[in-house]
């Protein structure tokens, strides 16, 4: 699982790897372009229902701390879908949950170590 750091903020938002590769190439492109944008995503571990929006912006610090060191590989279809929502009035949103979901069903579908050692 990955973190993205916003401002001066010491509390990550936690997302996973993948998305936040997809994520940081929208980000980083558009900023270096000089447009700002809105990021919102909805609260999964504490409040159900509860969301959080920001505004992008080059003068804003922003980090991406990826869990794992090998570069995730980037879908071009997800790619294109962030970039409309990003240039959209409502923003890019985020589904953090439904992502990790499918991250959870991947790892549960991998064999297990007792029986790879078998």
């Amino acid at each position: 699982m990955g973190q993205l750091f916003y401002g001066n903020s010491s509390q990550p938002v936690i997302i996973p790897d993948r998305q936040l590769a997809h994520l940081k190439m929208i980000v980083t492109t558009k900023l270096r372009r000089n447009e700002s944008f809105t990021l919102s995503w909805r609260h999964v571990d504490d409040s159900p229902g509860g969301r959080t929006t920001v505004w992008l912006q080059p003068s804003i610090p922003l980090q991406f701390v990826f869990d794992s060191a090998v570069g995730e590989s980037l879908d071009s279809a997800i790619l294109r879908e962030y970039a409309e929502q990003a240039s959209s009035s409502a923003g890019l949103t985020l589904d953090l949950s439904a992502d990790l979901q499918a991250d959870l069903d991947k790892l549960a579908a991998l064999p297990s170590r007792a029986t790879q050692a078998a």
